[in-house]
């Protein structure tokens, strides 16, 4: 679990779950809550979260791309498309995060 924080794909990993979760979050509490109940209020606090989350996950993407020599065209592209699908943070993490090998910096 330390390898979350201390490792630059555990950080990408945490990354992705994080910027994952702030858009469920944003899709299926916030904005339903500003059209169907008029209130723009939890819009206004999530949408900046995930913002700034997403803007995290998509530095570290491409800085890990370049550490890890990933082949843009065979896996950085996957990682970056991944943060704009709702659930493809999860995904990609699963089918590529999780199996690089981690090593302290």
């Amino acid at each position: 679990m330390t390898n979350f924080l201390t490792t630059p794909v555990g950080r990408l990993r945490l990354y992705a779950f994080l910027e994952g979760i702030s858009l469920l979050v944003l899709l299926l509490l916030a904005v339903p809550y500003k059209y169907f109940l008029h209130d723009p209020s939890l819009v206004k606090i999530i949408g900046p979260i995930h913002g700034a989350l997403f803007l995290l996950f998509i530095v570290n993407a491409l800085r890990m791309g370049i550490e890890q020599r990933w082949a843009f065209k065979d896996t950085t592209w996957k990682v970056i498309v991944a943060c704009l699908i709702p659930l493809g943070t999860f995904y990609i993490d699963y089918k590529i995060l999780r199996h690089i090998p981690t090593h302290e910096k």
